[in-house]
């Protein structure tokens, strides 16, 4: 079969995104934590006012059932919450608690010297057009979901 430079593309993209979200086991399980919850910590993290679960589940693009499932781990490990909307009951924010962000401001910076030691063999113009690509097929992505949508 003759190689596809698009195809072998998102192959790439898939295998690395495995490879990162194995080798981040080993920085988050010593602190209790899973990919995705650290992902929920650093998504909330710089939202002081919280996030509606349904924003939060569209920033991370997870179902909302399983949202509910992860939340519902977090909050009974104590590192967010959900309160009532003041102006729709139907709505959820969910914040940091005071103990979550504590772990989001210790884990966070071992995570990003992670990605430092990760990209640093990488030049910097490099990893700029890397990105602008990743956009490029996210968008395209996006759209072609969208035709599945009826």
């Amino acid at each position: 079969m003759k190689s596809d430079p698009g195809y072998d593309l998102v192959i790439q993209v898939l295998s690395v995104a495995n490879v990162m979200v194995k080798e981040s086991h080993r920085l988050f399980r010593p602190h209790g934590l899973s990919e995705a919850q650290f992902n929920v910590l650093n998504v909330i993290g710089p939202e002081p006012a919280g996030l509606s679960q349904r924003a939060l589940s569209d920033v991370l693009v997870v179902d909302r059932s399983n949202i509910t499932g992860l939340l519902d781990r977090m909050e009974r490990s104590g590192w967010v919450k959900r309160a009532d909307h003041p102006s729709d009951r139907r709505v959820y924010v969910v914040t940091l608690t005071a103990e979550g962000r504590k772990l989001w401001r210790k884990v966070l910076p071992e995570y990003v010297a992670a990605v430092g030691r990760v990209t640093a063999a990488v030049p910097a113009a490099d990893l700029k057009r890397a990105l602008g690509t990743l956009q490029q097929l996210e968008a395209a992505t996006r759209a072609w979901g969208k035709t599945y949508e009826a």
